[in-house]
């Protein structure tokens, strides 16, 4: 399955992209299982992830637990923790 990722303030400044289109393994289910098959693209995915519980995730502009399925995703957003006030 092809999905585009966008990459977000700080997880985008650390990967040094915006966004990029990638090829997913069939055994890449969930977004937990997104995160841990990223970290395998080497040095600077593995620092921008390294702390996965903060690290939020939308699948088509939805908001989404790391437990969710990724099927039928075409777009999936990875951002740090957001605050606002």
């Amino acid at each position: 399955m092809k999905v585009n990722l966008i990459y977000f303030a700080w997880v985008r400044e650390r990967i040094g992209k915006t966004e990029e289109e990638i090829e997913l393994p069939e055994s890449v289910v969930t977004v937990g299982d997104l995160l841990n098959h990223l970290k395998g693209f080497g040095e600077v995915y593995e620092a921008a992830l390294e702390f996965p519980d903060v690290i939020r995730v939308a699948i088509n502009q939805e908001h989404v637990e790391h437990d969710e399925a990724i099927a039928g995703a075409r777009e999936i957003g990875i951002f740090p923790p957001m605050t606002g006030g």
